[in-house]
């Protein structure tokens, strides 16, 4: 169904999103008949005002994602997310034996600052935070927890619901690509047991990828995936990037990309703000609230 209307492109079949003064509507891929007279009423408003559609008072429109994005710190279409929030459980346990020595102890509100982060930049803001870089610099800090984690990553198991939903975005023919902060000795090892799973992506860019020249929030490593689509680089508004930090879903929405947060319950719930959608678990994602093709019978 569509409308003539000069201000916005006017299909109702995906509509992500309608922003008006005071009036939000968010993430209704397919809108039922309860969504429509509401937007007709909306899009009429429109024309008869023009300032409604000025750059501060805006209406998006589109068909459907076509892409999926996942973060290896946690998530996947662009899948950010697939093991991160199993692997992310080293990392606390790691860094907590660590501080302990200094009489110090890891909260979240640390943690939050470092997640999604490139290694050093990650460990700056770890022995500067907690008041420790006279003692123990940012390099030494990653030599020691790499020694640990080596041992650790090893185990990583995927997130529930992530088999489910790879496997049936890719029987659909819906292309998925790993966009993650994390270098290829981590990754490798976060991987190993799940080669069979990962083969199924389209391509992967890890951290020290050279396309990569900055860590998150910095748009760069989903960028970067967006061109390796085949025919890319594709339009970042129909990619739909899967994230459980909250620097990879600011880096998502700076590429101009949608975004899926999956967060550890433990994390502040200001900082699911910026998220499109905000879920307890990957088994709690519906393929057809984002225009994708609705689950069938999939093994988990």
């Amino acid at each position: 169904m569509s409308l003539d209307c000069s201000h916005s492109i006017t299909s109702t079949q995906g509509i992500h999103a309608i922003k008006l003064p005071r009036l939000q509507i968010l993430q209704s891929a397919r809108p039922s008949s309860v969504w429509k007279w509401p937007i007709l009423l909306l899009l009429f408003l429109a024309r008869r005002d023009p300032s409604l559609t000025s750059s501060s008072t805006w209406m998006v429109f589109y068909s459907r994602i076509t892409l999926v994005l996942w973060s290896v710190n946690g998530l996947l279409p662009f899948l950010s997310l697939l093991l991160e929030k199993d692997t992310e459980k080293f990392y606390t346990e790691v860094q907590e034996i660590i501080l302990a020595r200094y009489n110090k102890t890891f909260d979240w509100s640390l943690k939050a600052k470092m997640m999604g982060k490139k290694a050093m930049e990650s460990a700056r803001i770890f022995v500067e935070e907690t008041g420790i870089s006279d003692s123990l610099s940012a390099e030494n800090f990653l030599a020691e927890r790499e020694a640990m984690l080596q041992n650790l990553f090893p185990t990583s198991d995927l997130m529930p619901g992530a088999s489910r939903l790879i496997k049936h975005l890719h029987a659909k023919g819906i292309p998925i690509a790993v966009a993650t902060g994390s270098h290829k000795r981590h990754f490798d090892l976060k991987t190993q047991r799940h080669g069979g799973l990962f083969s199924l992506m389209h391509h992967i860019v890890l951290g020290d990828d050279p396309e990569v020249k900055q860590g998150k929030p910095s748009p760069d490593v989903f960028l970067a995936a967006a061109r390796r689509f085949e025919g890319g680089p594709v339009d970042p508004l129909k990619i739909l990037v899967f994230e459980d930090a909250p620097a990879g879903v600011l880096a998502a929405k700076n590429a101009g990309m949608s975004a899926v947060m999956v967060p550890d319950p433990r994390l502040d719930s200001s900082y699911h703000e910026t998220a499109d959608q905000v879920l307890g678990s990957l088994l709690d994602f519906n393929p057809n609230y984002w225009g994708l093709p609705p689950f069938e019978d999939v093994e988990s």
